[in-house]
């Protein structure tokens, strides 16, 4: 029988599809609640502390170093109209946005700090240089200690940091899509000026500890599929995939994963040709079967793809989404969840009757 594992290594065997001494369970975005989730299940638990994570029984997984990854020093916040309800701000982004002054819905974005190529040279001259003080803010021996204690794994790279997802951050995403036909060289070199910096600040982790996983958020599809074509991902993206695999390579990293929502076969079918090896969280509302996934690419490490919307609807549409959680358990480097956020409409009763029954899943003998 196989001994215990750490929960970090646990992780990675899974996604590898090596053996584990049991599935990972809760461990990413799909167990995970917004915040008006959260109050709604300490209203109908009467638990204004509700601890939701311990009574789910999630699991830890990824020990992220502090780096700064973006825009330093950030631009000074401003407050640029303000009424009863609403107000309009420039964030340390650069982003200015207009929103309800509750939090209540999500924000309009009205504007960006990269619309020309010489607004991109001044920002990356000014406020994104490799060598700026102060990126690096991770006490190493306290990092050591703690993924001593927990056994998590360490990643590098996280939200919002990717090769599509950063740059449409700073530009907006029709300004983004334009460009790549009016300023198709910015375009490149925002992409790989912002991996040369994320590498930069990779190696400076890699020389206190082992990396263990990469990740890359992109947001770069809709119901439609992606964003931009297969060729232009190609074209566009991959020359920096390919540096970030060689990364991995040279420092033994065994995961890199992307997360992007919306439908995304056609981000699945390039990206793994470049060293991609785990992806999520396959969301369902978008047309992703995650069996369909498992079928095609039998060595993928998946993890998410369970319909979110099952868990407002009631035990019957949650006990199906259990059975599809158990087929793909059966076919190995899945790590279960929902494939997303869990949304306010989702009763405490139905999120804890969910994972409680897919953690039994996870936990039951594997020979």
């Amino acid at each position: 029988m196989l001994e215990e594992l750490t929960c970090g290594e646990r992780l990675v065997r899974c996604y590898l599809g090596q053996d584990v001494d049991h599935v990972p369970f809760g461990v990413g975005i799909g167990w995970h609640p917004w915040a008006e989730t959260l109050e709604r299940w300490r209203s109908e638990t009467g638990k204004a502390d509700l601890d939701y994570a311990a009574d789910a029984g999630l699991e830890q997984g990824f020990a992220i170093p502090a780096l700064d990854c973006g825009i330093r020093p950030g631009f000074e916040p401003e407050v640029l109209d303000e009424t009863e309800t609403m107000i309009t701000w420039r964030d340390a982004r650069g982003v200015t946005q207009r929103g309800r002054k509750d939090g209540g819905s999500i924000p309009e974005f009205l504007d960006y700090p990269v619309k020309t190529p010489s607004d991109w040279h001044r920002l990356k001259e000014e406020r994104l240089r490799c060598d700026e003080p102060g990126r690096v803010a991770q006490d190493w021996q306290k990092f050591r200690e703690h993924i001593a204690r927990t056994g998590e794994a360490v990643q590098v790279g996280s939200f919002p940091w990717g090769v599509f997802g950063s740059v449409r951050d700073l530009m907006g995403v029709e300004e983004m899509l334009v460009a790549f036909y009016t300023e198709p060289a910015m375009i490149r070199d925002m992409m790989e000026h912002l991996t040369t910096l994320w590498l930069h600040l990779w190696e400076q982790v890699a020389c206190e500890v082992r990396i263990d996983h990469i990740h890359l958020w992109e947001d770069m599809a809709g119901r439609q599929g992606s964003l931009i074509s297969p060729a232009m991902i190609e074209e566009f993206m991959m020359p920096c995939y390919d540096r970030v695999a060689d990364f991995a390579a040279r420092h033994g990293v065994r995961v890199v994963s992307v997360d992007s929502d919306g439908q995304c076969s056609e981000l699945v079918e390039v990206m793994t040709r470049h060293g991609v090896n785990m992806m999520l969280p396959f969301e369902v509302q978008a047309g992703n079967d995650i069996l369909e996934y498992r079928e095609a690419y039998p060595e993928l490490g998946i993890t998410g793809g369970l319909d979110k919307r099952a868990l407002a609807t009631g035990r019957d549409a949650i006990d199906r989404e259990i059975e599809r959680c158990a087929r793909m358990l059966e076919r190995g480097r899945y790590v279960p969840g929902f494939d997303h956020l869990i949304p306010p409409d989702v009763p405490w009763e139905n999120y804890i009757y969910a994972a409680r029954r897919i953690k039994s899943l996870c936990y039951a003998r594997h020979d």
